[in-house]
């Protein structure tokens, strides 16, 4: 059957799905503004479709996150549009709905299924967006207005879901009720047959050379900010540097925002909170310190294997790949106590959880860790044990996600309404 795959950043989420789609004989295509001419990927035929650059208009702050997005939906009915005429027609539609692209969808294909990835449905009240009371909203008393608003998206999309899939319980936690039995939990996976242990792995990266007899401490965001604990972070390191003599760090991450707010104009997240401690570090500890920038995928899962302890900080928010990862190479774990981290992490068991803005526990428990080798190795073969038995690729998401679509195309259909 035609089975059309819609991701701003495709294959993003899908990139275990689609090609397993296309390997079971589908016709598997992807809309995606990410390439520039259509291409094929693992069997999945990427087609690109064009965002019409918007006119010069006054829009409400409030709306500028909706108008983008509608420009983004216009562009993908168009190429569906252009899909259809050629005699495409898909019985499920699988988007992830972020960024509006899908939000035509039933107007072109009425009969299709539509199934979403439910990453997250924002809130004023809960979770991250007043976690952090160190970056608090410009204008408290008109926030929960403006995150309404944000939500539009979203319940435009889901009048039109058939069925949706959500990684996690705690994202699914923050979807309305009426919507909660409609989504699947299903976490996109993690290879835990090719990411796992290896006590032999040496890591050569920016003149180092570091193994698991060396004391290696890591810190991994997709770019360093916020919303993923790079402050404590950091605020954290002149006593760790301190207390840890041998220790090396190892910071992963790029300089730009993947979440939250953007910092200044004309800063950085990571150039504000080294500024703000460096003052605190001699120079011989801060040869330590390591910013490794974005590194090559293979690089940073040997890193993982070869980690004396990983620290994982977060706000209430969607739970990175890289914990469960980490996880998968049983490395010992120092991770935030937060709803989304508790949910794979209990305490003592496999990881050892601290409170977000303690740095000072955080700073004890990367020591017990480095300190209590026994301590170490438990808590890491027990954080591989979980992501083997919950998340593991191709035994349990996989199998559960192919599940859910044969189940979505048998769904009564939904349409669009007015």
């Amino acid at each position: 059957m035609d089975i059309l795959f819609i991701h701003n950043n495709f294959p993003g989420q899908f990139k275990h799905l689609a090609p397993a789609l296309a390997a079971k004989g589908h016709r598997v295509l992807a809309l995606t503004p990410r390439v520039n001419k259509p291409t094929k990927w693992q069997g999945v035929q990427i087609i690109p479709y064009t965002i019409k650059a918007p006119k010069a208009q006054h829009v409400h702050p409030w709306l500028l996150d909706m108008d983008t997005k509608l420009h983004r939906a216009e562009g993908a009915y168009r190429a569906a549009m252009d899909l259809k005429k050629q005699g495409f027609n898909p019985a499920a539609v699988i988007a992830h709905p972020g960024w509006g692209e899908s939000l035509f969808m039933k107007d072109v294909w009425p009969n299709t299924r539509l199934g979403l990835f439910c990453e997250l449905y924002y809130q004023s009240s809960d979770g991250g967006m007043n976690f952090d009371p160190e970056f608090p909203a410009r204008e408290a008393a008109t926030e929960p207005m403006r995150i309404r608003m944000k939500n539009v998206n979203n319940r435009l999309h889901h009048e039109i879901m058939d069925a949706g899939i959500c990684p996690t319980s705690f994202q699914l936690s923050t979807y309305p009720d009426a919507l909660k039995t409609k989504i699947t939990i299903s976490h996109d996976g993690i290879d835990t047959d090719a990411i796992g242990p290896n006590s032999e792995a040496r890591l050569e990266i920016e003149g180092l050379s570091l193994s698991k007899e060396d004391e290696v401490v890591t810190f991994v965001n997709r770019n360093l900010e916020p919303y993923r604990g790079y402050h404590i972070f950091m605020r954290a390191l002149p006593e760790l540097l301190k207390r840890r003599p041998n220790a090396k760090v190892l910071i992963v991450g790029g300089d730009g925002v993947s979440y939250g707010a953007a910092p200044p104009k004309g800063q950085t997240w990571k150039q504000i909170f080294i500024d703000q401690v460096r003052g605190q570090i001699p120079d011989e500890d801060w040869a330590r310190v390591h910013f490794l920038g974005k590194i090559p995928y293979d690089k940073f899962l040997t890193m993982l294997q070869i980690t004396s302890a990983h620290v994982y900080l977060t706000y209430p928010f969607v739970l990175s790949w890289s914990l469960i990862e980490a996880m998968a190479s049983e490395a010992p774990i120092v991770a935030s106590d937060v709803a989304p981290v508790k949910e794979v992490i209990v305490d003592g068991h496999n990881g050892q959880l601290v409170d977000f803005f303690d740095k000072g526990a955080l700073v004890d428990q990367v020591c017990n860790v480095l300190e209590d080798k026994e301590l170490a190795s438990r808590l890491g073969k027990n954080a591989r044990e979980l992501a083997v038995s919950k998340y593991d690729l191709k035994r349990v998401c996989l199998p559960c996600q192919l599940n859910w679509i044969e189940n979505l195309i048998a769904r009564p259909r939904i349409e669009p309404t007015d």
